[in-house]
């Protein structure tokens, strides 16, 4: 592979975070056992959830370990969900959520029967917070991503946040797509927020920053009140039964604790080898567009329409040229269909099934970078004629 532009889906694992793993995978013992082994396991989960507590600024007991993203999501909506005192109530659902919770909330409205109040995004893919405001009237809960993980557009966390307070509405932040790339704070998020109201929940993932694919985290305020996805013990404020992933909460605490000791200067430099990507692209490419706010998205995300050319195509013809690149969420690569999030812009479905992501991370060069732009007009053209 000549080029790997696809970091949003996964990023290569950091060698620090696998020599962590490695390292704990040599201890024998389970975490919640009273021997010495157990209790050496114990002690390495607890430093490493305190670790990981301190870049996202919560309190180390707020840290819930998951198998990855998804179910932490899961567990903060179905939980919500299940928990929720007005059994009325709504759930608030901006546009262009990633599947993860959508799917959820789709499963919640045929099995629950919940009510969902929708939230248009405005044309860049941003959350307005007057619209977010208004659904929130009443809500059961509400979720929104910190980032969009299409487009890259951030959201105004801490406005959404705010706003939730003030309804007395509890909120779930996705963080998947921004934890370690953008400034992320759970404590300063959520304020002087009453209890249960607000940001409660925020979920990330580690091998997004450099740490094992299986490894995530759920931030659970301590004043929620949440239904369990998963039962079985007591483990974890009982928010999660199950043996512990003690070398998956090591490695995933060094990934983020790298991933913030390198973000300003990363985002810099992502944001410079972004634009010159995107700068390539439009001055070569009759007819593409970069999709998404401009200037305030993630600093490795390039989101592009190229009118009249397939993204699946294009997909296909760059990875033939050694160009690795997604058509947006990876979680439904492989499946034809327009992109949601182009969709939840106001863009046609012709125009949502011509979309690329290009995402950089800490291993891309500007090599890679022109790499990318050397093989495209080709295949944009190669793209189009099969139209």
């Amino acid at each position: 592979m000549t080029a790997y532009l696809d970091h949003a889906a996964t990023t290569p694992l950091r060698p620090e975070a696998r020599e962590a793993w490695i390292a704990a995978s040599a201890l024998v013992g389970n975490a919640s056992s009273i021997h010495g082994g157990g209790q050496a396991s114990r002690r390495l989960l607890e430093e490493s959830r305190e670790r990981l507590a301190a870049v996202i600024a919560c309190d180390p007991i707020e840290v819930v370990f998951t198998s990855g993203g998804t179910e932490a999501i899961n567990q903060a909506l179905k939980g919500l969900w299940w928990s929720r005192t007005d059994r009325d109530a709504a759930i608030v659902l901006p546009g262009g959520e990633h599947h993860a919770t959508l799917d959820v909330v789709d499963w919640l409205e045929r099995a629950e029967r919940a009510a969902v109040r929708p939230v248009a995004l405005d044309d860049v893919g941003r959350i307005p917070l007057d619209g977010f405001t208004a659904a929130l009237t009443g809500a059961a809960f509400a979720t929104a991503l910190v980032a969009n993980n299409e487009t890259g557009t951030i959201n105004d966390a801490a406005a959404l946040a705010a706003a939730s307070a003030s309804a007395g509405v509890p909120l779930h932040l996705d963080a998947v797509s921004a934890f370690g790339h953008v400034p992320v704070s759970f404590r300063s998020w959520r304020g002087d927020a009453p209890p249960g109201a607000g940001l409660v929940a925020l979920s990330a993932s580690a091998h997004k920053i450099g740490g094992p694919i299986g490894v995530g985290a759920l931030v659970a305020a301590r004043s929620i009140r949440v239904t369990p996805l998963v039962h079985g013990g007591a483990q974890q404020r009982s928010l999660r039964a199950g043996t512990q992933d003690v070398a998956g909460a090591a490695a995933f605490a060094v990934a983020a604790e790298l991933a913030a000791a390198e973000l300003e200067t990363e985002a810099t430099r992502l944001s410079g080898l972004r634009d010159q990507l995107v700068r390539g692209i439009l001055s070569t490419i009759p007819d593409s567009e970069l999709l998404g706010d401009p200037s305030d998205r993630l600093p490795g995300n390039a989101h592009v329409l190229f009118a009249g050319a397939a993204g699946e195509t294009l997909l296909f013809l760059l990875d033939r040229a050694g160009i690795a690149v997604s058509t947006g969420s990876a979680c439904q690569a492989g499946v034809p269909e327009p992109s949601h999030v182009v969709l939840a812009l106001g863009r046609s479905d012709a125009e949502a099934r011509e979309v690329l992501r290009f995402t950089l991370g800490r291993t891309t060069t500007s090599a890679d970078v022109e790499a990318a732009l050397a093989a495209l007009p080709a295949a944009v053209e190669r793209a189009r004629a099969a139209r």
